[in-house]
């Protein structure tokens, strides 16, 4: 990711390009994989820039994310986290970002599966109905804490 491609993506959006803007998009392409808070988001910023504000860092991401250039994941524990969007020319890859999620240890891990596919044609077919998204988050546990607690829980 540089900054020209970010730049281009808020004037794209008709998006006034600020320091602050550039600089959320850079963390979060510099952090793939990471789900993180606005808190998160905040600690790095202010390692580069020690006076930036979490009200700053808060509306950043708001427009960020209203502009669907970072997604908005929630995994049901309090916590609103975000990722990079799918970048222009990603959005029909035809595979979907989902989300394993250990009550164990809380370990977060992605995964891309396209098994929802039949689902979804089935529903196009039979209902008429198009699904134009799905998010999938799967409870449970991960080896690490199974084997740690030596059961397939």
């Amino acid at each position: 990711m540089n900054e020209s491609l970010f730049r281009q993506m808020l004037k794209e959006k008709g998006l006034k390009v600020t320091a602050q803007r550039l600089l959320v998009l850079e963390l979060m392409a510099a952090h793939p994989g990471e789900h993180l808070t606005v808190e998160d988001i905040h600690a790095l910023a202010r390692e580069r820039y020690p006076k930036i504000g979490l009200a700053t860092i808060y509306r950043t991401v708001q427009v960020l994310v209203e502009l669907k250039l970072l997604d908005k994941i929630s995994f049901d524990d309090g916590y609103a986290r975000f990722e990079l969007a799918k970048l222009p020319g990603e959005e029909n890859k035809g595979h979907h970002h989902h989300h394993a999620i250990c009550l164990g240890c809380g370990r977060v891990l992605p995964f891309e599966e396209d098994l929802l596919d039949t689902l979804e044609q089935s529903l196009m077919e039979r209902l008429g109905f198009a699904v134009t998204d799905h998010e999938v988050k799967l409870f449970g546990y991960c080896r690490s804490c199974r084997e740690e607690k030596k059961t397939d829980i």
